[in-house]
């Protein structure tokens, strides 16, 4: 792999480091300012107070000095002055206890402003004003100073005191004032004020004598030293990562046929020794890449860390990938509670609809009855049941899912609920419709209707659709609004019990007896299979026309899925009775014209010796 590669590579991620710093040093801004705000308040109130302080003291000093001008013999004046003096200190008192309070307010939302030393490392934290200077300038002062300090070759430790002023305690070298302790830093600390100058102190001189070892030549050539080390085991584990990624590739290459061979299940080849040699060398390939990223992710915050000035980019560069990680870790065990909730409702809930599930099934085994329920309601109200205890079940469970209150989910639930109404009008209106379906109970599956058109069997029955297979073999499908809307019969749902009454019609001239064409038709239904005999089949005479009569035969029979079978035989068996009595099926409209013309009856019907009959003229003579 290029060095140019490489350069790149840590370019990019110096690049990311600095952008992270800098998203970094934006968010401190903006959290500085809400600081300032808070510590600005807190400024005001304690300025009010010390200027009462002031004037207490002021006047404090007034008093003590006329008590020591008084005679022994001023008791009542004495007495007066003393009480002025008890107030005085009865307000000291309460001023410290109120800014105590205040302070401990404070210490929740408020941030102190850091006095970091020349390795840039956190010595303390400072909170209150002193003067006209405030925190942030204090801070920036005491830091400068330590610097200054360090700076100093002939700098002597013990020479850095604490001196005691009026209202503060100053910490010194020589002229020097490095920084001032007052009341309110002390109250801020909960400390006594000299203690807290002296542990400012003892953190002033360990960070210069540590910075100081830190940059010493001996330091400087160690610190080469270890880079130079990282830098070379870096360099072996990328050679020796490379070097086995090459001879991986030779060994499969000699002996890819004994390594490699089809994948197949029955005859179905799942994956060919070629696939398999691909998927191998691809994740081979990401598993080097893996090593490199991570070996190289590794050794950059080693590097970093080695040198002091550039410790706060390790940092950086590791909280850069860990603090996804730790973000994801903290969410998953932050979610446990959650979801052992959200698991105790689920199990709970499914055994409720298995409970549910038996009693349904008892119910369409006809085991368990209840007054106006059919047993055919059961599975279609089961299943409506088990609809709503699962969405019982997830309205349950929404405030436990993680990001459930924020305002992307709200709206990509609202978006997904509104495209799911805009695009699903027809289909709710059908699956309403099979619910009524269902309950109205027009059929069943495996009943011969007709909807419409439409002639068939039922074979499916869905919220959504009714499926017909016609006597054609054609599997129609016939969305539910159009079934809720049209007409439904129903050959099959009396025919087990009552029969069906299956009719037909034939048209006959006047000149054919009724009765024997009612006779004639009583026989043909009878010799007719399927068709019952009791009840009797019966003619109903169902028009008089200006040249025929409409017979109409019925008969019953108990199968309504065999209907087109029984009307052909039917048909058939009416030919050959009516033939065989010598009636003609026809309707003459205009006029019988028989003579000389053969009849209409088939020669199998009619006598061997038929002959057809010859034309009678009648002469009239005049």
């Amino acid at each position: 792999m290029s060095i140019r590669y490489w350069m790149l590579v840590v370019s990019c991620l110096f690049l990311k480091v600095s952008i992270t710093c800098g998203q970094t040093e934006v968010l401190n801004l903006k959290n500085d300012s809400l600081n300032a705000a808070i510590i600005k308040d807190y400024q005001d109130n304690v300025a009010l107070m010390e200027k009462q302080r002031i004037a207490d003291s002021v006047r404090k000093a007034e008093l003590e000095y006329q008590m020591s001008r008084l005679r022994t013999t001023d008791n009542l004046q004495k007495d007066d002055l003393l009480r002025q003096l008890q107030a005085i200190d009865q307000k000291e008192n309460e001023r410290i206890v109120a800014k105590k309070a205040r302070i401990d307010s404070l210490r929740i939302t408020a941030r102190g402003y850091p006095v970091t030393g020349v390795l840039k490392d956190t010595l303390f934290f400072i909170y209150a004003k002193i003067g006209a200077a405030t925190p942030n300038e204090r801070a920036g002062n005491i830091s400068r100073k330590i610097r200054q300090l360090y700076n100093n070759d002939f700098l002597k430790y013990d020479s850095i005191l604490v001196v005691s002023s009026e209202n503060t305690r100053d910490i010194v070298y020589g002229e020097l004032i490095i920084m001032s302790v007052s009341e309110n830093d002390a109250i801020w600390y909960g400390k006594q004020i000299d203690t807290l100058a002296g542990r400012f102190t003892g953190a002033i001189k360990d960070s210069i004598e540590k910075a100081r070892k830190e940059n010493s030549f001996l330091k400087l050539l160690l610190r080469v030293g270890l880079v130079l080390l990282v830098i070379s085991i870096v360099w072996l584990l990328l050679w020796a990562t490379g070097k086995g990624y090459g001879r991986f590739l030779k060994f499969v290459d000699s002996f890819r046929e004994r390594l490699f061979l089809d994948l197949s299940y029955k005859d179905y080849t799942i994956l060919t020794a070629a696939q398999e040699i691909s998927v191998t060398l691809f994740l081979v390939r990401l598993l080097r890449w893996v090593i490199y990223v991570l070996v190289l992710y590794i050794s950059l915050p080693i590097v970093f860390s080695i040198f002091p000035f550039s410790r706060t980019w390790a940092n950086a560069l590791f909280h850069l990938i860990w603090s996804p990680f730790r973000g994801v870790l903290t969410a998953v065990w932050d979610f446990l509670p959650n979801l052992f909730s959200i698991v105790v409702i689920y199990f709970v809930m499914k055994y409720v609809v298995r409970f549910v599930k038996y009693l349904f099934h008892e119910i369409e085994n006809g085991k368990l009855k209840i007054n106006g329920f059919h047993p055919d309601w059961a599975l279609p109200t089961y299943s409506i049941v088990r609809f709503l205890l699962y969405a019982f079940m997830f309205v349950m469970i929404f405030p436990y899912l993680p990001g459930s209150n924020s305002n992307i989910f709200k709206g990509v639930s609202v978006f997904i609920g509104v495209l799911f109404s805009l695009g699903s009008s027809s289909a709710i209106a059908n699956m309403v419709a099979g619910l009524v379906i269902t309950y109205m109970r027009p059929f069943k599956i495996g009943d011969r209707i007709k909807i419409a058109d439409v002639t068939g069997d039922v074979i499916e029955k869905t919220l959504l659709v009714t499926r017909i297979r016609t006597i054609k073999n054609e599997v129609i499908t016939i969305p539910n609004s159009s079934v809720l809307t049209g007409n439904t019969t129903n050959y099959s749902s009396e025919a087990s019990e009552q029969g069906l009454i299956i009719h037909t019609t034939v048209t006959i001239g006047y000149d054919v007896p009724w009765k024997d064409v009612h006779q004639a038709l009583i026989e043909a239904a009878q010799k007719t299979a399927m068709v019952l005999k009791e009840p009797a089949p019966f003619v109903l005479q169902v028009s008089l026309e200006d040249f025929y009569v409409v017979y109409q035969l019925n008969a019953y029979t108990r199968e309504a899925g065999k209907q087109a079978l029984i009307y052909s035989e039917l048909h058939q068996n009416i030919q050959d009775v009516f033939f065989g009595h010598g009636i003609e099926i026809l309707s003459p409209h205009y006029r019988a014209a028989r003579d000389g013309n053969m009849t209409s009856i088939p020669a199998a019907y009619l006598p061997k010796d038929y002959k057809a009959p010859r034309f009678n003229i009648d002469i009239e003579k005049t």
